[in-house]
């Protein structure tokens, strides 16, 4: 029946469920509205609805909102377990020949990068609540910070850089490679130097 049939795809989806996936089960707009106006589903926001008492992985909504954005910088620290500092808001990275909606622009600090090197580091992560999300490896993110230094407190820097040289996973052949990539090799060293 169908109520199973959302509460099943919901569980499996971190209490869950898109439009396309109620389209999937063959639901129409107009019972998802009945759904929503009972309060059998909660609407999180555009296309994304919730289990109703469930607590809402904010990392997962986002990813599940936009196919082009990658976790990054603070918000990849923290999914990386390099930093336990949960960032206030998401960091994401996006190409710059995409577009997102203004809405996660918004509420995001947004980066761009240039196509070829938008999917270098690209891995997925799990959020504190065990969804699976799209963000960038340790290596990829400790270059995309020393890159955006500018933009960030120095403290975030040293602490970043740091707390990877501490990492059980770290792998410094990669940084180089990536930090090569990135134009940031000078920056990398001088960081190590200090810290090493």
């Amino acid at each position: 029946d169908m109520d199973e049939k959302i509460m099943e795809t919901a569980k499996q989806n971190g209490n869950l469920i898109t439009t396309a996936q109620v389209r999937t089960i063959g639901l129409s707009n107009t019972m998802l509205s009945k759904y929503v106006d009972s309060g059998s589903l909660i609407r999180v926001c555009h296309g994304i609805y919730a289990l109703p008492d469930s607590v809402i992985d904010d990392m997962y909504v986002l990813n599940l909102r936009s196919q082009k954005i990658v976790f990054s910088h603070e918000s990849a620290l923290f999914l990386n377990g390099i930093s336990d500092r949960i960032p206030f808001s998401a960091t994401v990275t996006i190409p710059s020949n995409a577009t997102i909606s203004a809405d996660i622009k918004n509420e995001c600090t947004c980066f761009y990068i240039q196509p070829d090197l938008y999917e270098l580091g690209l891995e997925e992560r799990k959020t504190t609540f065990g969804n699976s999300v799209r963000c960038y490896n340790a290596e990829r993110t400790v270059c995309d910070i020393l890159r955006s230094r500018s933009r960030m407190d120095e403290e975030t820097v040293v602490s970043a850089v740091k707390n990877y040289v501490l990492s059980k996973d770290k792998d410094f052949f990669r940084l180089y490679e990536y930090a090569q990539k990135f134009k940031v090799s000078e920056q990398v060293r001088k960081y190590m130097e200090v810290l090493v």
